[in-house]
């Protein structure tokens, strides 16, 4: 019975991460709920969704494909902690060689920051998170679980890439030689909203172990 959780779990995560953002569903909401609203409430299904999807992993049948060792747990919160660095970097900046960015159009290659390093920082960010959850939960259903987030993370940024270049043409290659010219200093817009923003993706790393227990029932901290 817990497999079939699982699987519809799965179901759930899948439409509720699809049907919302079609271009005959998404209007229909957005015109009662507004923009803002519409953010809103598809961001807290979406984790709504998430956390049901990691619950119903642990109910699944355990079956153990490797051994648990302490210093798992360790590499887990060195890498959930770079991932919280990166997105804390990449949330509301330009980016136009990736989904999620904000104001595109002002995007500057001299102040391209954490750009310079990864084009897809949030989907990096993403399979960081996927990466460090397998390492400690060698079971079938946290294999599979994470597992798929991490390929999906991947790949989908040679997908995002393919798309990209699609649609700038010529532009994606002249502004991403721009960004890895190494004459430039790719640097943040400022260096004390960087310095906040990674003040930020500090506290909402203590702040995601602290609610961990309550949320999945397992304290990061042992």
């Amino acid at each position: 019975m817990n497999w079939l959780e699982f699987a519809l779990a799965w179901a759930v995560f899948f439409i509720t991460h699809s049907l919302p953002l079609r271009p005959s569903v998404r209007p229909w909401f957005q015109a009662r709920l507004g923009r803002r609203g519409f953010t809103v409430a598809y961001s807290l299904l979406s984790l709504g969704a998430l956390i049901w999807l990691i619950r119903a992993a642990g109910r699944a049948p355990f079956i153990p494909l490797w051994d648990w060792a302490p210093w798992q747990g360790h590499l887990t919160l060195a890498l959930m902690l770079l991932a919280f660095l990166i997105m804390a970097l990449a949330i509301g900046r330009p980016n136009p060689f990736s989904f999620g960015g904000a104001r595109n159009d002002a995007f500057k290659p001299e102040r391209a920051g954490i750009i310079r390093f990864t084009r897809h920082p949030l989907l990096m960010a993403l399979s960081l998170w996927a990466t460090a959850h397998v390492i400690p939960n060698g079971d079938l259903a946290h294999v599979l679980l994470f597992g798929v987030f991490a390929g999906f993370a991947l790949s989908g940024q040679h997908l995002v890439d393919r798309r990209r270049q699609r649609e700038m043409g010529a532009d994606w290659q002249r502004l991403w030689a721009k960004v890895t010219n190494r004459a430039i200093n790719a640097l943040p817009l400022s260096w004390s909203a960087a310095f906040l923003r990674l003040a930020i993706g500090g506290a909402l790393y203590a702040g995601v172990i602290w609610v961990h227990p309550w949320l999945f029932g397992v304290n990061p901290l042992g």
